[in-house]
C-alpha cells in the first residue's frame, strides 16, 4: 500500500492547479459582472446569476448524491448566511461600477483579516500576538489602498471592504453547521437564499435583458459555480496551508483582465497595499495551519 505521504505528494500539485483554476473562474465571474454593471443594477445581476446557478447546482447534487442531499437541518442558519452573501455580492458588484477590477479584488482579500479578528468574540478562539500583528499589518495594507484623507480617496473603496466583512461572517458561521452537512448542500443554499432575497428588489428595478447579455449571465453563473466548486475541492485535496496562498493568484488574473478589457493599470499604492494584504494573509494561514492540524 502506498503511504499517505506519497499520496499527498501526488495530489498536492493537482490541488494547487485546482485552486488556481477555481480562482481564475471567480475572477472571470467578477469581470463579467463588471461588464454587466454598465446596463443592469447590481441587485439584478445578483438575482439573475443565482437564478441560473441554482438549477445547475441542484442538478449536479441530485445526479451525484441523490435528492436526500437537498435537505438540511440548519435552514435558519442558511437563511442568515444567505443574507450575508446577498449583501456582500451587492456591495461588491456596486464597487465594480466605480473601481478597477484589481483594486476591488485586492480589498476583498482583507477577508482573512476580519475572520481572524472576529473569531475571538464569535468563536471564543485564542489569537496570539503574531496573528494579531498580521491582522494589524493587513489593515495597514487596506489603508494604503484606500488612502483615507487623501485627494484620491473615494467612498466606493469601502464597498469591497464591506464585502470582505460579510464574507468573513459567512465563513465563520460555517463553523456552526454540523460537519455532516455536505459542501454541495451548503453551496446550494448559499445560492438559493440570495436569489430569494434579491428577487423583489430586482423586479422593482427591472431592466429588460438584451438578447446577447443572456450569454453573459449564463457565463456569470457557470464561472461562479465552477469557481466555488473547484476551490472547495482543492481544500479537500490538500492542507489549507498549501493551497490557500494560491488564492492570491486572483490578483494576477484581475490585474491582467483589468488591463486587457478596460485598460486599467494598477496604481503603485494599489500594488503596495495588495502586497501587504497578501503577506498578512499568508502569515495568518501559516499560523492557523498547526492549530488546525
Amino acid at each position: 500500500m502506498r503511504s499517505l505521504a506519497a499520496l499527498n505528494a501526488r495530489e498536492t500539485p493537482l490541488a494547487i492547479a485546482t485552486i488556481c483554476a477555481g480562482v481564475a473562474f471567480l475572477v472571470a465571474n467578477d469581470a463579467i459582472a463588471k461588464l454587466l454593471t454598465d446596463r443592469y443594477t447590481p441587485i439584478q445581476i445578483v438575482f439573475l446569476r443565482n437564478l441560473i446557478a441554482v438549477p445547475i447546482i441542484t442538478t449536479v447534487i441530485i445526479m451525484a448524491f441523490g435528492s436526500a442531499c437537498l435537505r438540511t437541518r440548519h435552514l435558519s442558519l442558511h437563511a442568515m448566511r444567505g443574507a450575508l452573501m446577498t449583501l456582500g455580492a451587492w456591495l461588491y458588484f456596486t464597487a465594480l461600477i466605480y473601481l478597477p477590477l484589481a483594486e476591488a479584488t485586492a480589498l476583498v482579500f482583507s477577508a482573512p483579516i476580519f475572520i481572524t479578528a472576529l473569531s475571538v468574540p464569535l468563536l471564543g478562539e485564542h489569537v496570539g500576538w503574531r496573528r494579531w500583528g498580521a491582522v494589524l499589518l493587513g489593515f495597514a495594507g487596506v489603508l494604503v489602498i484606500v488612502r483615507p484623507g487623501s485627494a484620491a480617496f473615494q467612498l466606493a473603496a469601502l464597498l469591497p471592504v464591506g464585502t470582505a466583512l460579510c464574507y468573513a461572517l459567512f465563513m465563520i458561521s460555517a463553523r456552526w453547521i454540523d460537519r455532516s452537512e455536505r459542501l454541495w448542500t451548503m453551496m446550494l443554499f448559499a445560492m438559493l437564499f440570495p436569489m430569494i432575497y434579491a428577487a423583489p428588489f430586482a423586479v422593482a428595478n427591472w431592466v429588460p435583458v438584451q438578447g446577447g447579455d443572456m450569454l453573459l449571465f449564463l457565463g456569470l453563473a457557470i464561472c461562479g459555480s465552477l469557481g466555488l466548486a473547484l476551490i472547495g475541492q482543492a481544500f479537500r485535496m490538500a492542507p489549507a496551508a498549501i493551497v490557500a496562498p494560491f488564492d492570491y493568484t486572483a490578483l494576477i488574473w484581475a490585474t491582467g483582465l483589468g488591463w486587457l478589457v478596460w485598460g486599467d493599470v494598477p496604481l503603485l499604492w494599489t500594488i503596495l497595499g495588495a502586497a501587504i494584504i497578501v503577506i498578512s494573509g499568508i502569515i495568518i494561514i501559516l499560523r492557523e495551519a498547526p492549530r488546525a492540524r
